[in-house]
């Protein structure tokens, strides 16, 4: 039998992640995971931080985002490849792993595809509640693909929004999205282009798929008072804004280094002035200093909000009894003896069967 001495990682598959939310409520899901959210990032200097590791292609990018604290590991595996439609496949698909520091051992094994969508809308409505103007009733959606009705649900519950404009180029992509919120709470109008959608909004969150330097938002879209969130551009060579758009606003971040490289402020200068969106939670920078001011949150997703995300799903899983325990480590009686393992006698492994490539006790 194996050693209690030895840790078990509990194990949230894609088909338990989608029973968590739907038990949980999708709401409230993002809502823990954005209160979650901002405890972390008050607490930025615990960590240690670093700009995620990525291979990029032609077609996409693989990336490795790793982050800790005094006792806790985490790390996400997440792809992004625009075209992936074509073969069947989402654009964005990921997984993560919490682990604690003093031994290295993993705790949870998680999907992070879905949960991705969660927390990227929920960072949205953290950085908008600091950084739009209050009374902000109104959201222009470009973008309408697989991250939009999170973005729309989101803002609605978290911020207030009320009135959304969808534009997409994709027509089909923003009647689905239109279809999807239907009985939302939601006022919804397809719009024919940008501009028309983001006339008068007070809010526009930019969510575009195609790895490309696209101006999306130009200058003379741009209205007084506006907050943008510009969250499709998210690695070397794709932004979505106009870099005269940032010239004319206050710009936001999560981690600056990792931005420089990935973000929309990739386009400008070196010295370029942003602030890391951590000093206005911890009331260290102002957010909107006036009422005319465009604001713009730069957001290409970072290590600290899957950190966050992983440690909510810890919790709710195990407020539910929810996942499943598996032995993702060797366990040798001897934890020297690793070899060991591959000559143990069958009286040592007689009280184990072999089920779906992993050894389960035989009841």
């Amino acid at each position: 039998m194996t050693s209690s001495r030895y840790p078990t990682t509990l194990y949230l598959s894609a088909p338990e992640m989608i029973r968590l939310v739907q038990r949980k409520g999708l709401s409230a899901c993002i809502a823990g995971i954005a209160a979650r959210i901002e405890r972390e990032f008050l607490r930025w200097n615990d960590f240690d931080k670093s700009a995620r590791v990525a291979a990029y292609s032609d077609v996409g990018v693989i990336e490795l985002m790793p982050i800790a604290d005094a006792s806790q590991f985490a790390f996400k595996y997440v792809n992004g490849h625009p075209t992936n439609h074509r073969h069947g496949l989402p654009t964005v698909m990921a997984f993560g792993v919490l682990a604690d520091v003093a031994t290295g051992a993993p705790r949870l094994l998680s999907e992070l595809t879905l949960t991705t969508a969660i927390r990227t809308a929920a960072m949205s409505t953290v950085a908008a509640r600091a950084l739009a103007r209050p009374q902000s009733r109104v959201m222009a959606l470009i973008g309408n693909g697989a991250q939009s009705e999170f973005q729309a649900i989101a803002f609605r519950d978290l911020v207030g929004i009320r009135e959304l404009r969808l534009f997409d180029i994709d027509a089909a992509a923003s009647a689905r999205l239109a279809n999807n919120l239907v009985g939302q709470r939601l006022q919804v109008r397809i719009c024919g282009s940008t501009a028309d959608a983001v006339r008068g909004a007070d809010i526009v969150t930019t969510v575009t798929a195609d790895k490309a330097n696209a101006a999306i938002l130009t200058p003379d879209m741009i209205e007084p008072g506006m907050h943008i969130n510009a969250v499709g551009g998210d690695c070397p060579g794709k932004t979505e804004l106009d870099h005269r758009v940032l010239d004319n606003a206050s710009v936001f971040v999560e981690f600056e280094p990792q931005s420089r490289i990935e973000g929309e402020i990739q386009q400008m200068p070196a010295d370029f002035a942003v602030t890391e969106f951590w000093r206005v939670l911890a009331g260290q920078r102002p957010g909107r200093a006036s009422t005319p001011e465009v604001t713009v949150f730069d957001s290409v997703g970072f290590a600290l909000e899957d950190f966050a995300a992983l440690q909510y799903l810890r919790e709710v899983a195990t407020e539910f009894g929810m996942g499943e325990v598996i032995e993702l480590v060797p366990q040798p009686v001897d934890p020297k003896n690793l070899f060991g393992l591959l000559h143990a006698t069958n009286e040592s492994i007689d009280d184990f069967e072999l089920v779906d490539t992993h050894l389960q006790p035989v009841c």
